[in-house]
């Protein structure tokens, strides 16, 4: 049975906010937690319907030390029971299909103002409202365009506005942010993050290229 340790509320109140928003963008979400090592501390990972992954770290660890879970049990357990030590659901393992970024090797690429990148995604929120598609998501050409173009560290990254979708929709954007307030871009050869206060949003920059059979 996995075990969930997290002895501080605020840290519990803080994933209960996390997993409640990554339900609300998808009934069925996934959550990983994996330990990281001699930190102290849980990455939380979650899929969303924008292909892109959101992240935040809290306090706590659990045990085994990488483990998949059901989002609507946690946060019930979360809701409900939240205690310094908890169980956080079955192991749901096999059914989490995205692969996670490395954790080194990353290159802080610049800072885009967190107000700016906050009105870019309202407006495309307003799009997309008059955009919705078969299956109520917005189209793939909306979601592909590239809203910002960053250099630094000898990389050139291209923001689609996906990434800035999962921003809102997991409420990592500050509300009325001081212009001091920034949003950092990172990159390695193959990944993108950007990181606010509240959390971080990870997507493969290329394509995976199919198997040939």
């Amino acid at each position: 049975m996995p075990e969930l340790r997290m002895p501080d509320s605020v840290e519990r109140e803080d994933l209960g906010a996390f997993v409640a928003r990554a339900v609300r963008l998808d009934g069925q979400a996934l959550v990983r937690l994996r330990n990281r090592p001699g930190a102290g501390r849980v990455d939380v990972w979650a899929a969303t319907p924008f292909d892109a992954l959101s992240t935040r770290s809290v306090e706590g660890e659990v045990e085994p030390s990488d483990v998949t879970v059901s989002g609507n049990e946690l946060l019930a357990t979360l809701t409900v029971a939240g205690a310094p030590v908890m169980d956080p659901g079955p192991p749901r393992d096999l059914m989490w299909r995205s692969e996670l970024p490395p954790v080194e090797g990353w290159h802080r690429v610049d800072d885009l103002p967190a107000k700016l990148v906050g009105e870019v995604a309202e407006r495309g929120i307003d799009v997309a409202k008059d955009n919705v598609g078969p299956k109520g998501t917005p189209p793939a050409s909306l979601l592909d365009q590239e809203v910002f173009t960053v250099s630094g560290s000898g990389f050139e990254v291209k923001v689609p506005l996906r990434c800035l979708f999962v921003l809102s929709g997991m409420g990592f954007l500050v509300p009325k942010p001081a212009e001091s307030e920034i949003v950092r871009v990172s990159a390695t050869d193959a990944w993108l993050r950007l990181d606010s206060r509240y959390g971080a949003v990870v997507r493969r920059r290329h394509a995976l290229l199919p198997l040939l059979v």
